[in-house]
């Protein structure tokens, strides 16, 4: 059964299943799933505690001996199987799928896994696994989602903050999830509970942001000129490779011809989303930022990627970074010319 993280404490206090499965590549989110479902094994008297972890030279028969043996001290165990790579091959998923057909009453299962892709999670042992117990995903926390988020962990030690407040820290923490609950705890340690001002905030929580290139990617479709000058100066600033920004721009460009040339021949916009495979927020983004963009200036940018693509490799002379924020300001404006006005402030 999938369930959705927010919902496990509930879960916990009712009659606990006999396996858990975490997955996803968001690790806070991922090892507080983790210690939520060992303290509660604990409570319920798993007191006995074994850990494999699947490694070269890992013999799957260890899964199903840990699965029946207990110790002398205890009558139930809580076993934690760790799939690092995600992949258990033939031998590990049919022995998956074994476990799942004979899982005892004295033993909790918890296996942790990496993000999964699609096809991992049709394939056969994790659909054994989903039928057999709980599976949580723990992914990343999108932009739209974090304030709210960090609301509620403000919350959680008595403290609560204004929009402006929330929407501060938002930008503070973007992209580093562990280092926003670093932050967070730091307010409670510093402050009373209550309302948190937004001085008291800037003056306390450091600027943790990461930026990579896929939120670059949403923020030129958002048609958010801040946001893109502040990633790619982010980008810049961390040291990440030019050539990398630019196929994010490229990416978007190419795409955004492709859904533009679609819509100009009257092919619904659902459709167009379907056949090119877009997935998650962009699904949103990518048709509205279509029609603001003729798609002759959309040829034209994907011109200018190729421009930049020689100036990245030293084969034309200028700022690669600043004629790359240029081109993504003007995808955001959805104004005449391409390479205009320079950064937004």
């Amino acid at each position: 059964m999938q369930a959705r993280l927010d919902n496990l404490p509930q879960l916990l206090q009712k009659q606990l299943a006999p396996l858990y499965v975490v997955h996803g590549d968001e690790m806070l989110l991922a090892l507080e799933a983790a210690d939520s479902i060992r303290q509660a094994a604990r409570k319920a008297g798993f007191t006995e505690r074994e850990v494999l972890t699947v490694e070269p030279g890992f013999s799957w028969s260890q899964l199903n001996m840990a699965g029946a043996s207990l110790s002398l001290f205890a009558e139930k165990k809580l076993l934690e199987l760790r799939i690092p790579s995600g992949k258990p091959g033939v031998e590990g998923a049919q022995a998956l799928q074994q476990y799942c057909s004979n899982l005892s009453a004295d033993t909790l299962t918890l296996i942790t896994l990496p993000k999964l892709d699609k096809t991992a999670q049709n394939a056969k042992w994790f659909q054994a696994l989903d039928a057999a117990g709980v599976t949580l995903a723990a992914y990343p926390i999108e932009r739209q989602q974090l304030p709210q988020w960090i609301a509620g962990r403000l919350s959680q030690q008595g403290q609560q903050a204004d929009r402006e407040t929330l929407m501060f820290l938002t930008d503070k923490v973007e992209g580093n999830l562990l280092a926003a609950h670093q932050e967070i705890q730091k307010l409670g340690l510093l402050f009373p509970s209550g309302a948190l001002s937004f001085d008291q905030v800037q003056q306390a929580v450091l600027d943790v942001s990461r930026y990579d290139v896929f939120k670059l990617g949403s923020a030129i479709l958002a048609g958010d000129p801040v946001r893109v000058t502040k990633v790619i100066d982010g980008l810049q600033a961390e040291g990440e490779a030019a050539v990398l920004v630019l196929w994010a721009i490229t990416e978007e460009v190419r795409y955004l011809l492709k859904m533009a040339e679609g819509l100009q021949r009257n092919v619904p916009g659902a459709q167009l989303i379907r056949d090119l495979r877009i997935w998650g927020e962009r699904q949103k983004l990518l048709e509205p930022a279509a029609r603001r963009l003729p798609v002759p200036r959309l040829r034209a940018a994907l011109q200018e990627c190729a421009r930049l693509d020689r100036m990245s490799k030293g084969l034309e002379a200028g700022d690669v970074f600043e004629d790359m924020l240029k081109l993504a300001l003007s995808l955001c404006r959805g104004t005449q010319g391409f390479w205009g006005q320079g950064r937004v402030a």
